[in-house]
């Protein structure tokens, strides 16, 4: 499977046509009655860029929810090769999640019985996908969790980056496990700059039922924060998960937007959340013909929207200068105004690592023994 995998990567920076597989996948997740264009698409192209096609549904993370009407719309348009393809593809994902998921009930369970609360957080967001790790937030005291996860699952510690440290984060391989278990020990943010946030997350946790398990996870105003301080503060890319997700979590109705504006004004994201919301509701449009339905205190606080977004390699990202910048300055200066000298130290650390990831970048091809 690991194999598999780093195959599945190299031929991500192989093929040239990622745009127009994310707009077959687009239509797959967001217009299911429009999966028939898909399958034109799909039945178009050789082997080696059908392979492109599932390795971006690995990284968008939406593989069941984009494969199952593909198969679907195959079945009905009797395209065997596509059908098979898509089956195949199917039962190699789903024998994925179920492992996963047995392994993450079993840390889940051992760290609450052991007396350390833990909120899955983002992973269980893609279901009935699933992410590329098992990512958890806690409280609890690092050192005893390690320990925790060393006698009970004889995990290892993975390297850490800089980054990891500021966030204080750490990583382990678990024997079995495909996965990596990313932990993030009473801290969110880049810089690990948001500790009064991070505590919402054990306080406002709810319940989610994923077939015969439950676990913790975040409420609906946390999961907006995570998915905005991942995309619009940290990585500035979107997935086509994160769109989806969030669209559903919208659309639900669940999401109490004066608690949300509450929660953001704590760390000084209240505009980085409104342009996420808005950027999700601008590229659901272009596939529905309808965004989301906003209140209008989340439309005024956005910065920018969707016409920002361009496909650059796997992801559709916006620009870093100035949109990325000018997020990071709000941000900065609310933290200034509230007298959080902490967090106001880590975030000006972050212009300097960025700065250095670039440098890295452009040296070796990879920034990750920064971030």
């Amino acid at each position: 499977m690991v194999a598999a995998a780093t195959e599945r990567t190299h031929n991500l920076h192989t093929d040239t046509n990622t745009e127009g597989h994310l707009r077959a996948l687009s239509l797959l997740v967001f217009t299911p009655e429009r999966s028939a264009e898909a399958v034109g698409h799909v039945a178009g192209l050789k082997s080696q860029h059908r392979e492109h096609l599932l390795a971006l549904t690995d990284a968008h993370h939406v593989a069941l929810r984009a494969l199952q009407p593909l198969a679907q719309a195959a079945a009905v348009a009797r395209i065997c090769e596509v059908l098979e393809f898509a089956e195949n593809a199917l039962r190699t994902e789903q024998a994925r999640i179920e492992n996963a998921l047995m392994f993450l009930e079993a840390v889940c369970s051992e760290l609450e019985s052991a007396g350390c609360p833990v909120v899955v957080m983002k992973t269980l967001d893609h279901w009935p996908d699933f992410g590329n790790d098992l990512d958890l937030f806690t409280p609890a005291d690092q050192p005893f969790v390690a320990q925790l996860l060393f006698r009970r699952f004889k995990a290892s510690r993975l390297p850490r980056t800089v980054g990891d440290h500021l966030a204080n984060k750490h990583s382990y391989r678990l024997p079995g496990l495909d996965q990596d278990l990313e932990i993030h020990f009473g801290r969110l943010g880049q810089a690990g700059e948001h500790v009064g946030l991070a505590s919402r997350f054990v306080a406002r946790r709810q319940t989610k039922q994923v077939g015969r398990r439950a676990f913790s996870v975040p409420a609906p105003e946390e999961r907006i924060i995570a998915g905005t301080l991942q995309r619009m503060y940290r990585h500035l890319y979107f997935r086509l998960c994160d769109i989806l997700n969030t669209a559903t979590l919208v659309e639900a109705g669940v999401l109490d937007y004066a608690e949300l504006h509450t929660a953001c004004d704590l760390g000084g994201i209240w505009s980085g959340a409104a342009t996420f919301l808005v950027i999700i509701s601008e590229y659901i449009q272009q596939y529905r013909g309808t965004g989301l339905p906003l209140p209008a205190q989340v439309i005024s606080a956005a910065r920018f929207g969707a016409d920002k977004l361009v496909a650059r390699g796997r992801f559709l990202c916006f620009p870093v200068m100035p949109h990325g910048a000018v997020l990071y300055a709000r941000q900065l200066t609310h933290t200034v105004r509230r007298g959080n000298l902490p967090a106001v130290a880590r975030l000006s650390l972050l212009p300097p690592l960025a700065s250095a990831a670039s440098l890295a970048y452009a040296i070796t091809g990879s920034s990750e023994r920064i971030w």
